[in-house]
């Protein structure tokens, strides 16, 4: 079994004392992760990091949260990096209302320039979104069509999946779906086509029972597939195979 956590931040502090070891544990099951850039200190670590590691891969971008903070010189930078090999997408970008770390109307903004960023330097893109979802829609379907990426931790209902399906995005799956009171999330992937499918962990956060509460890292992804596998009423070896298939294809990983 070979999985792509296409969502994890290796960056963050969490694992300072131990990301060696957290790494080897991933690829000992071997496991291939996307370290997510938010804002340009962890883009800029996570594509050194990337270019250490064969098996990892690294986007860049600036998270609603530090919208604020991301002027015409960050954005140019962004550009820059988005042209280095490891480099596979644009993200974690988009909206939040549920926290407003940054001004609604910075983030609407900044998530319109870094789709405009995505197109010029032809990567999809890692979506954010977080009570917004009038707003990121509207947003996207300004920007054009065929857009390639993924919304990330997607938690809505069979509606909203279909809504971002039919723009062109996959739906990124992640600890969520194994908590007892989500039965609606796993009615929903249940419904997905298994090629608008990714799994990923977000670690440090949203980790997938038996161990929610603790730390999440990239080994915990196989919890997440083996729950899609139920639900499914399939093997885990094909939700492994089918989401590494969709990962590469959308992300052009070298594998």
């Amino acid at each position: 079994m070979r999985l792509i956590d296409s969502h994890a931040h290796l960056d963050d502090r969490a694992y300072n004392a131990d990301r060696a070891a957290v790494i080897a544990r991933a690829f000992a099951e071997g496991i291939g992760i996307v370290t997510i850039g938010s804002d340009l200190r962890s883009s800029r670590d996570s594509v050194r990091l990337a270019e250490r590691h064969r098996r990892i891969w690294a986007t860049v971008g600036a998270h609603p949260h530090g919208a604020k903070s991301a002027d015409a010189r960050t954005l140019a930078e962004f550009e820059g990096l988005a042209k280095r090999d490891a480099v596979v997408a644009i993200g974690e970008i988009g909206l939040d209302y549920y926290r407003d770390l940054s001004p609604r109307d910075v983030q609407r903004r900044v998530f319109a320039q870094q789709l405009a960023l995505a197109r010029r330097v032809e990567l999809p893109v890692c979506l954010h979104n977080r009570d917004s979802t009038e707003d990121l829609l509207s947003i996207l379907r300004d920007a054009g069509d065929g857009h390639r990426g993924v919304v990330h931790s997607f938690l809505g209902d069979a509606h909203l999946a279909q809504e971002f399906l039919d723009l062109g995005l996959h739906l990124g799956i992640g600890g969520p779906v194994t908590f007892a009171k989500n039965d609606a999330l796993r009615e929903v992937v249940r419904q997905i086509p298994m090629d608008r499918l990714l799994v990923e962990t977000d670690c440090p956060y949203l980790t997938p029972v038996p161990y929610r509460g603790r730390r999440n890292e990239p080994a915990n992804v196989a919890y997440v597939a083996e729950q899609i596998a139920n639900l499914r009423g399939i093997g885990i070896e094909v939700v492994a195979e089918r989401t590494r298939e969709n990962a590469v294809r959308l992300f052009d990983l070298s594998t």
